[in-house]
């Protein structure tokens, strides 16, 4: 008699269910694990047998066999050790319950704990809403955050093997309580972050810059700053991600699941990433790359829901710039190979910042600038047109400041989060900045006089069907902060102020 305990293993930058089998037949006593297992699989073996003698459970005198189906899929994890074990010590015991079990066997018994189970996790949630999940007990605060699924958490290899043979099960240990601050809208939570760790408040005048950021975290829109070095365009740029909207539990965990394919640590926070490539950083960093099982996630899928950085724009590679107009467009990223094809989610927003000349007191009021215009032609053609049509603002900043005004960092998260629950009662499921040409007709609708005003515009200045979308969703971003239902021909005419003409 065969049982069967599922677990899963990791495929691009998802995961597949595997159903482990295990079957004790006549033969002499071996260990056999077949199904495409890798090293760290086939090694289990030896934890498996160590743990089961130190749990004083004895293997009968048969071959035992296990194989992992589908067969022709590649499996690879030590986390396989758990429902192997469990196989191996249930013997001719019939399973009364369909499990899910994962994690790595001590010698001793004991069950290790792995953050590179939880996108597998994540993946079963979707695949198999309600399912029964044996976990270690050490990953208890991570894994206990995904909702949909009974978890069950164990210490060691006898207390699960305690678990499944049980008549009658304990009640299951659901999703915990999320603990931060929140906004409730249309009986959702969105929860963010009270800590400021770097305050607009810090920043003087600069007041067009600020409010173009204000703009830019409210819809998440695409900005680049100009100015001269000095004049505050990465101080204003790392202050963004502290105004940004609230995430809803989706997108926590979204974010929790990238860091784990990435094998970084799991940080539990609504904090939106915030991503800082450096522009020596090689093309692969900064799209990611894939083989035909593991996909190795980049910079702008770090970033997703969170802020993509470039200091120094016009330093970064050519190829590296162009590459960005799918993800910036389509806001997704495919890499294809041969064998395997792996999509990424690329919701961020892109913040660059750049000097306004090889040497950078183009724009300055106190120093002299020592380019040639071909130099500076030269410079400012390392973006395409095709990429600058993708930037909803562009803001030349000054070195000279001409008012002292300041804002803290408060005072504008209060208004971010006004626009964000105006969009959020409108029905949107994405920002303004992310409207596809759908949502844009349904979201931002324009009256005659604001229509003839566009279209008089976009021959003017000649701008691309593109640009005319962009304008209108940075243009709801402003009747939003101003708390209008509908878009007013003062609010486009400051969208396109923001334009790069």
């Amino acid at each position: 008699m065969s049982n069967t305990i599922f677990c899963a293993t990791r495929f691009g930058s998802g995961a597949k269910i595997v159903a482990v089998e295990g079957v004790f037949a006549r033969g002499l006593p071996n260990f056999h694990i077949t199904g495409l297992a890798n090293h760290a699989i086939l090694e289990a073996k030896h934890r498996v047998q160590s743990a089961l003698q130190a749990c004083k459970i004895s293997m009968p005198p048969m071959k035992f066999i296990i194989n992992l189906s589908p067969a022709d899929l590649p499996k690879s994890g030590s986390h396989f050790d758990l429902p192997i074990a469990l196989l191996g010590a249930l013997q001719k015991q019939e399973l009364k319950n369909e499990w899910f079990a994962f994690g790595e066997l001590g010698l001793d018994g004991a069950l290790k704990s792995q953050e590179s189970i939880f996108p597998l996790l994540l993946q079963i949630a979707l695949l198999k809403p309600n399912a029964k999940i044996i976990l270690p007990k050490g990953g208890e605060e991570i894994f206990s955050l995904i909702p949909s699924l009974e978890f069950y958490f164990v210490s060691s290899l006898q207390e699960a093997f305690e678990l499944i043979t049980l008549d009658e099960l304990p009640l299951p240990y659901h999703s915990k309580n999320i603990e931060f601050s929140f906004v409730e809208i249309g009986g959702k939570k969105y929860y963010y972050s009270s800590e400021i760790e770097c305050d607009f408040y810090d920043v003087i005048g600069q007041d067009i810059a600020k409010r173009a950021a204000l703009i830019a975290a409210s819809g998440f829109h695409n900005i680049v700053f100009e100015g001269s070095p000095g004049c505050g365009k990465s101080m204003i740029a790392k202050r963004m991600r502290y105004i940004m909207p609230p995430m809803s539990l989706e997108e926590m965990i979204e974010c929790m699941k990238l860091q784990a394919l990435s094998h970084n640590k799991i940080i539990y926070s609504p904090m939106r990433p915030f991503r800082n490539p450096h522009q020596s950083a090689s093309k692969a960093s900064i799209l990611g790359s894939a083989t035909a099982l593991e996909a190795k996630v980049g910079e702008i899928a770090l970033a997703h829901q969170g802020i993509l950085f470039f200091d120094e724009l016009l330093h970064f590679k050519k190829e590296i710039l162009e590459s960005l107009r799918e993800p910036l467009e389509n806001n997704s990223l495919v890499i294809s190979r041969v064998h395997s094809k792996i999509e990424y989610e690329t919701s961020f927003l892109f913040v660059g910042a750049q000097n306004p000349c090889p040497c950078g007191n183009l724009l300055s009021t106190s120093r002299e600038c020592r380019c040639q215009d071909k130099e500076i032609a030269n410079y400012k053609n390392r973006l395409s047109e095709p990429f600058w049509d993708r930037m909803d603002l562009f803001v030349q900043m000054s070195d000279h400041l001409a008012s002292q005004s300041r804002i803290s960092s408060q005072e504008m998260r209060e208004k971010v989060f006004l626009a964000f629950a105006k969009q959020k009662e409108r029905g949107q499921k994405i920002p303004n900045g992310k409207l596809d040409e759908k949502g844009i007709e349904q979201f931002c609708p324009l009256d005659q006089e604001c229509s003839d005003f566009l279209l008089r515009a976009m021959e003017k200045l000649g701008m691309s069907y593109r640009g005319t979308h962009r304008l209108r969703r940075v243009a709801r971003t402003i009747a939003d902060l101003e708390g209008s239902e509908r878009i007013c021909k003062t609010h486009l005419i400051e969208a396109i102020g923001y334009r790069k003409i």
